[in-house]
């Protein structure tokens, strides 16, 4: 007696059954197989034809003056759905339309599921579809995150922008933080101010030092000779009266003349004041005497001194 048979069961039947599902199996596989392969074609087709699309739309949205982020996106976006229209076809062929509804309909489920799951991601991929087509910024310009990463936009993706530093490396910033948190673009406006920060000694004519800074500020080749260099004196500092001074410069994705200006510009005016005696001051400390202070070392000394020698000439009366 089989083990099947003490189990109480006929191997036989089983044998039968199976070979009876595997025959119907291979029965419609072979029924269905011209529908199969021309299912298979069919996709073939619609990666083809959709990768051409993709490359011809691409370089078609782009002479509409549309620039370069929008146009890969909304290339990427015909090709995705070109792709699904074929996949849905390929499964229509194959007398797969209720197929097609269960797909559909698990799609949603899981899509769901995934949006709790991945709400970081969903949240990157919505900043990016604003930041392509609202534009904030773009390939090319100079950025500031909130965190302080400063330099070239190379890139922008659905995902994440990508910022080469002026040191090299390149920073991949989530979308979604240039959405949420605020960012400075400094190339939108066109050109920047250069600030130059500087100090002169309290003995200076301030008036005389003015003119001469705003002089070799007039004199710096790189600047933008539409707006005038400006001069704002800020305040009294330990050692030295303060100022800054103000230079605006082109800033764009074709010229970027902002550390140019400002070496230029400190050149300058390092220049401009020792050809005239204008004296930049070291850090400086007036050390005060006396128990009330305001008294100078040296009237401090006189007074010791004289006190020294009255006290000498009454003991030698004495004596």
């Amino acid at each position: 007696m089989s083990i099947a048979q003490v189990l109480g069961y006929d191997t036989e039947k089983i044998f039968d059954k199976i070979t009876e599902k595997l025959s119907g199996w291979i029965d419609i596989l072979i029924e269905n197989l011209p529908n199969f392969v021309l299912a298979i074609l069919l996709i073939l087709c619609t990666i083809f034809i959709a990768k051409t699309i993709k490359r011809f739309s691409g370089k078609y949205i782009s002479k509409l003056g549309t620039n370069e982020t929008i146009s890969r996106f909304l290339s990427q976006l015909i090709f995705l759905a070109i792709l699904v229209f074929g996949v849905m076809l390929a499964l229509s062929v194959m007398d797969l339309s209720k197929t097609v509804s269960s797909i559909l309909a698990g799609l949603g489920i899981i899509g769901l599921a995934l949006g709790f799951a991945f709400q970081d991601t969903a949240a990157n991929f919505i900043s990016g579809v604003y930041i392509t087509f609202n534009q904030p910024y773009k390939i090319g310009d100079i950025i500031e995150t909130h965190d302080g990463h400063e330099g070239s936009v190379i890139d922008i993706n659905l995902r994440v922008t990508k910022i080469r530093t002026y040191n090299g490396p390149i920073v991949y910033v989530p979308n979604r933080y240039l959405f949420q948190e605020c960012f400075t673009n400094f190339t939108e406006f066109e050109k920047r101010r250069v600030q130059i920060e500087c100090g002169v000694s309290y003995g200076e004519d301030l008036e005389q030092v003015e003119r001469i800074a705003l002089e070799a500020a007039k004199n710096v080749s790189s600047r933008l000779e539409s707006e005038e260099p400006t001069l704002f004196w800020t305040g009294f500092g330990d050692s030295s009266i303060n100022f800054t001074l103000n230079i605006w410069c082109k800033f764009n994705e074709v010229s970027k003349d902002f550390i140019p200006v400002r070496n230029e510009a400190i050149i300058s005016l390092k220049k401009a004041f020792d050809k005239n005696d204008i004296m930049i001051p070291f850090p400086i400390r007036t050390l005060d005497f006396g128990i009330k202070g305001g008294v100078q070392l040296d009237k401090q000394l006189e007074s010791l001194s004289s006190t020294q020698k009255n006290g000498f000439s009454s003991n030698q009366s004495e004596s």
